[in-house]
């Protein structure tokens, strides 16, 4: 039995694959000895709050650390303890980016997330509770709250849909670990039963998806008319954003731990299913 922290796009489907696993909603006392974390803000795009005015790190703070210290100190050594991070604690590092990367992120989300990892890593550490820290690629697929901050691939297929022209930074010519979502969320189970505790594993393709070429075959298998057309990234992302990335997952493909499809595989399948 898991204790399900979290359930939003990811989380929510993970209890959808697993649905015996019991949900934890209060965010604080965990009712299984085995958890998983999900519990986290979702970009960087932190500059303005969308009634225009200016975003609070605060926000940042609360949800990826203050609840995250609530929760860790309800665990006691009985508990096994697994946090899923992101790729972006590993922005500017060297690709494939490998676990002991040491990142310089420069958005409020990113920076606390790895903040979180250390606490995590820290905190468990010396209260002698089983750890795992998943830091995830990209994830696609239905159900998720899509928008230009958050899952861009998806939010041009939608207006690729729409028939609408979309603009691509660096005319789409740059790489990134995209994950399907049902290969994510088996994956995670995987590792939660087969890796040892106490490290850090990459859940991810592990190899560079073109981003490019992902948006043509939206638009093939959609028929769209919408135009694909280069675009300028902005200042924001320029600082923020990294260009290039994909995770190595040589530590979790040990242990049998890989995804069922390439990225361009699931995507053309999720399109044809509709």
């Amino acid at each position: 039995m898991i204790s399900v922290y979290g359930p939003g796009f990811i989380g929510g489907r993970f209890c959808e694959m697993y649905p015996s696993i019991p949900i934890e909603r209060d965010q604080r006392e965990p009712k299984t000895n085995k958890i998983i974390y999900f519990i986290s803000t979702t970009h960087n795009y932190d500059k303005y709050t969308k009634d225009g005015g200016p975003y609070k790190i605060s926000h940042d703070v609360r949800v990826n650390l203050d609840i995250l210290s609530q929760v860790l100190e309800t665990l006691s050594p009985d508990h096994e303890f697994n946090f899923i991070s992101s790729w972006f604690v590993l922005a500017g590092v060297d690709i494939p980016a490998k676990e002991d990367g040491v990142g310089s992120p420069r958005g409020n989300y990113s920076l606390t997330k790895k903040m979180a990892e250390e606490l995590v890593t820290v905190y468990c550490e010396s209260h002698r509770i089983p750890y795992r820290i998943f830091r995830l690629a990209n994830i696609f697929g239905p159900g998720d709250n899509f928008s230009p901050q958050k899952n861009a691939l998806q939010y041009l297929i939608d207006k690729l849909k729409r028939d609408e022209d979309i603009y691509l930074y660096y005319n789409g010519v740059f790489f990134r670990d995209y994950l399907y979502i049902d290969d994510c969320c088996r994956m995670l189970y995987e590792g939660m039963e087969k890796l040892p505790v106490n490290d850090i594993y990459h859940i991810g393709c592990g190899h560079p998806v073109l981003f490019s070429r992902m948006i043509k075959i939206a638009k093939e298998v959609i028929g769209s008319s919408g135009a694909i057309l280069p675009g300028e990234p902005t200042e924001f992302h320029k600082k923020v954003q990294v260009k290039d990335f994909w995770l190595n997952t040589n530590k979790t493909q040990r242990y049998g731990i890989i995804p069922s499809k390439t990225p361009y595989e699931w995507l053309e399948e999720m399109l044809n299913e509709g």
